[in-house]
C-alpha cells in the first residue's frame, strides 16, 4: 500500500461542511457528569406522561417474537393511519421517525444544484438533508421567529425542487395559519414538492391551525409528515410517516431501507394510534403546564416565544451556555439553541407539574444567588 489515507478528503464535500447532529442529554449522562442521582430531562420534547398503556402491553406480549424480521411493509400500522387520516394505504411511507422521511424526500427529488427553500430558526433536519444532496439552500428570514410564508413563496423559481415548512416549528413553538399555507400552495409551481413538517400537531388546539392532510387531494406536490414521538410517547422507538399522492408515496418507498422500522415500534405505534384517552390526557397536560412556565418566567422577568408544541423558548438576555450549564449542575436538562441562531434563548420541555416546579425554583434560586 502507498499514499497517505485521509478520509476527510475521501467524503463528500456536503458532509465535510457538517457537524454531528447535537441532540438533548441523556439524564444518565448528566448524572454521571456530576454525581446526582435524580435529574431531570425537559430538552428534547418527550411526552412526560409515557406511552400509552396499551402500547406498552403490546410491546410485552410482542417481545418474544423480536427475533423475526418486522413487516417491512408496515401493513398493521398502514392500515390503522389510512383509517385515521381517511388516505389510502398506498399515500403512506413510514419512517424511522419522521426525521426519516423528511430527508427522504430531499434524496428522491433533489439534484444537485436544484434549490430548497426553508426558514431561519427552522428545524435543523431539513437544513441537513439538504446539504447531503448538494442542493442551494435558500434561508428565509423569520418574521417575529415564525416562518415568513409569503417571503417563501416568493423565493421559489423554477429550480426549486423542495420547501419544507415546519407547523408548527421546532425550536419556536410558532405555528402558520391554513389561509397562509393555502396561499403558498396556490403559489408555487406543481413541480416543487411542499413539505409541511406536522410532528407537534396533537397539541396544537387553535382554531385556524390547519390539518394539513386533509389537503392531499387538492394538491398532488403536497406531502405531510407525522411522528410517534412527541404526544404518542414512542420517541425511543422511532417511527413516523408521511402522508402525500400515491404517486410521491411510490417513489419514497422505493428509496426507504428495508426494515427502517421495529416490530415493536410498529405495533406500539398501532396502539398509542388508536388511544385517545391517553392523547387527550397528555394535550390537556400540556395546555396547564404550558401556562404555568409562561406565567412562572414572566414572575421571574423572562420573555417567552408564544408556541403551541409541547415546550417554551426563553429569552435570557444573555448567552443561554452558561445558564444551561448552572442548571445542569443542579439535575436540569434543557436545551440550547444557539445552533438555530437564538444564542440567548434556551428551549425548555414541558415536564410534569412536579418537574416544571422545580425547573422554575432552580431558575429563581440561581436568579436570587446572581448566577444568572
Amino acid at each position: 500500500m502507498s499514499g497517505h489515507f485521509d478520509a476527510y478528503q475521501l467524503a463528500c464535500s456536503g458532509i465535510r461542511q457538517l457537524s454531528p447532529y447535537d441532540p438533548g442529554l441523556p439524564i444518565e449522562e448528566i448524572e454521571r457528569r456530576y454525581s446526582i442521582h435524580d435529574a431531570i430531562k425537559l430538552a428534547s420534547n418527550e411526552n412526560p406522561l409515557g406511552p400509552s398503556p396499551r402500547a406498552l402491553e403490546i410491546i410485552r406480549a410482542r417481545s418474544e417474537n423480536i427475533h423475526r424480521y418486522p413487516d417491512g411493509a408496515g401493513f398493521e400500522l398502514k392500515e390503522a393511519i389510512a383509517a385515521r387520516h381517511g388516505v389510502a394505504m398506498e399515500q403512506i411511507c413510514l419512517g424511522n421517525g419522521s426525521n426519516d422521511v423528511l430527508d427522504m424526500l430531499a434524496r428522491v427529488f433533489v439534484e444537485p444544484g436544484q434549490n430548497g427553500v426553508i426558514s431561519k430558526h427552522a428545524f435543523v433536519v431539513y437544513y441537513l438533508s439538504l446539504v447531503y444532496v448538494h442542493a442551494e439552500i435558500r434561508i428565509i428570514d423569520a418574521t417575529h421567529y415564525r416562518h415568513d410564508i409569503a417571503a417563501m413563496a416568493a423565493a421559489v423559481d423554477e429550480n426549486t425542487a423542495i420547501v419544507y415548512i415546519a407547523n408548527p416549528n421546532n425550536p419556536t413553538g410558532t405555528w402558520s395559519s391554513a389561509a397562509e399555507l393555502k396561499a403558498l400552495l396556490d403559489q408555487v409551481p406543481r413541480s416543487t414538492i411542499v413539505v409541511i413538517d406536522e410532528a407537534y400537531a396533537e397539541y396544537v388546539v387553535e382554531a385556524d391551525y390547519p390539518d394539513c392532510t386533509t389537503w392531499l387531494k387538492d394538491y398532488p406536490n403536497l406531502v405531510v409528515t407525522r411522528t410517534f414521538s412527541k404526544i404518542f410517547g414512542l420517541a425511543g422507538l422511532r417511527v413516523g410517516y408521511a402522508l402525500s399522492s400515491p404517486e410521491v408515496s411510490d417513489l419514497l418507498n422505493r428509496a426507504r431501507q428495508p426494515f427502517n422500522c421495529g416490530s415493536l415500534g410498529l405495533a406500539a405505534a398501532v396502539q398509542a394510534l388508536q388511544d385517545e384517552a391517553h392523547v387527550t390526557r397528555s394535550r390537556e397536560l400540556n395546555l396547564a403546564q404550558m401556562q404555568v412556565l409562561g406565567t412562572g418566567f414572566a414572575e421571574l422577568g423572562y420573555a417567552t416565544i408564544e408556541s403551541v408544541g409541547n415546550f417554551v423558548c426563553v429569552d435570557l438576555e444573555k448567552p443561554a451556555l452558561a445558564v444551561h450549564e448552572e442548571l445542569l449542575r443542579c439535575g436540569v436538562i434543557a436545551r440550547p439553541i444557539g445552533g438555530y441562531g437564538m444564542p440567548n434563548h434556551l428551549r425548555v420541555s414541558v415536564g410534569t407539574a412536579q418537574e416544571n416546579q422545580r425547573l422554575l425554583s432552580e431558575f429563581a434560586r440561581l436568579k436570587a444567588a446572581g448566577v444568572i
